[in-house]
């Protein structure tokens, strides 16, 4: 997602998905050093063992370590058969097609696909979860601002000038999933940088409510962000909406998002086809790496664990253990108390099944392994972590010490924890995230109890 959103211009820059050679970093002061608290007992209990893999790097050989990078492929052959018909469909009969799908696929009878934003009525939200969504906003669009291209101009040699211009795409389409969670920070995080690049038309397509309306959080986004038109729709016929344009759906000239693989297929597909549109990427399942110490607390390895792996049983968690004296039990007990407390601890237990540890002997090694795997998030959790920055090289996005929970990056981009932390742990309520709240809340507890009274 976060380097998903950086080329809504039309002089785009291709950045490869696996080795970035750009990548935000997040740090938050240390607060000293506090005891956490631990989880408060809930009445649902379920037993969910940690079951992840693990390696000593120092007993693998390099065809091995190699192997570790591999993520988990899908057979896309079955799936485009599957898409195929449904891109063709929409593309013959428009409407009337993806007002089909929406009622096989969602149960939903939807009386109009499109509405366009202007025409909704604001909606009401908590005074909270509005403000949450508020200085999430803010934060996103002071971050996208300052990376907005100004005109250059050059003259390479006497007589010869040459000038770089950006310009916003025309119309571009947003996939904001629905289904297992409502994702209105994803509204935030494609629709804000689509305005400030100043494009004209910004199709935002989202599965229905199930009265065929559009979820208030998300709408409340769209119109913050200037949104012009909302599809309510997901999955391929979403994509193939957006990429062919409908009688109520504008054509767009490039579609971004992330979305399950019938959604990537989708988009792979449309891209080569007379549709004549572009996509951001075929993004794989979400990941996170995280390299620990002695020092980082079990609680903070495991929430932060456990915040990507409950985006679905395909998410991907690695964790890399730097130098010894670490009570790795202590962390593997962890991941099995939270993930049992967790509303989507199906999900994280499933993606743990193909997640694994390893152990590096030094920082050196930890992060070597890192820059070789490439992760979409980084987290390095060790005493005095910015002294690594220099050495991270292929990152999505990067957080530094242990009160830099993923949670934030997902959210908003701001420094300090305690200022940011109660929205942030607001909206992943709102999205019924419980484990990314978890990474915030358990880390503001820890910080409050250390407070003098």
């Amino acid at each position: 997602m976060d380097t998903a959103v950086l080329s809504l211009t039309g002089t785009n820059q291709v950045i490869n998905t696996r080795k970035f050679q750009h990548f935000q970093i997040f740090f938050n002061p240390k607060c000293g050093s506090h005891k956490s608290r631990c989880l408060s007992a809930v009445s649902r209990v379920r037993t969910v063992r940690c079951a992840m893999k693990s390696y000593k790097l120092s007993e693998l050989s390099h065809a091995e370590i190699n192997g570790l990078k591999a993520r988990p492929r899908i057979d896309f052959t079955s799936i485009f058969r599957v898409v195929q018909p449904i891109v063709d469909d929409v593309q013959s009969r428009g409407d009337a097609a993806v007002v089909d799908y929406t009622l096989m696929f969602d149960k939903v009878v939807l009386d109009k696909v499109v509405e366009v934003v202007s025409d909704l009525p604001d909606p009401e939200l908590d005074p909270a979860v509005q403000e949450a969504f508020d200085v999430a906003y803010d934060n996103i669009f002071a971050f996208h601002l300052a990376q907005r291209a100004p005109e250059n101009i050059i003259e390479n040699m006497k007589g010869v000038r040459c000038k770089r211009i950006a310009r916003g795409i025309a119309a571009v389409g947003l996939y904001v999933p629905g289904g297992t969670a409502v994702l209105p920070s994803t509204a935030l995080m494609l629709s804000v940088p689509a305005k400030i690049a100043g494009c004209k038309t910004i199709v935002l397509a989202t599965p229905p409510s199930s009265d065929g309306s559009v979820c208030k959080e998300v709408l409340y986004c769209a119109k913050r962000a200037g949104v012009t038109h909302i599809l309510k729709a997901g999955g391929a016929q979403a994509i193939a909406a957006m990429a062919w344009g409908t009688a109520s759906c504008p054509k767009v000239e490039k579609i971004f998002g992330p979305g399950n693989q019938y959604v990537t297929a989708a988009k792979m597909i449309l891209q080569n086809s007379e549709a004549m549109v572009s996509i951001d990427m075929p993004a794989g399942p979400s990941e996170v790496l995280v390299i620990a110490d002695k020092h980082a607390n079990p609680v903070y390895i495991a929430a932060d664990l456990l915040s990507q792996a409950e985006h679905g049983p395909d998410s991907q968690v690695v964790l890399v253990i730097a130098g010894d004296d670490v009570d790795i039990s202590a962390i593997e007990s962890e991941i099995s108390k939270q993930c049992a407390n967790l509303p989507r601890g199906e999900y994280a237990s499933k993606a743990l099944a193909h997640s694994f540890t390893v152990f590096a002997r030094d920082m050196v090694e930890a992060i070597s392994f890192s820059n070789l795997y490439a992760p979409e998030h980084l987290i390095i959790n060790v005493k005095d972590a910015e002294r690594w920055e220099g050495l991270i090289e292929n990152a999505g996005s990067v957080f530094l010490g242990q009160w830099s929970p993923e949670s934030v990056g997902d959210y908003a981009s701001e420094e300090g924890l305690r200022k940011l932390g109660p929205y942030v742990a607001k909206m992943a309520e709102v999205e019924g995230l419980e484990a990314h709240k978890r990474a915030v809340t358990l880390r503001l507890q820890s910080v409050e109890a250390a407070l003098p009274i």
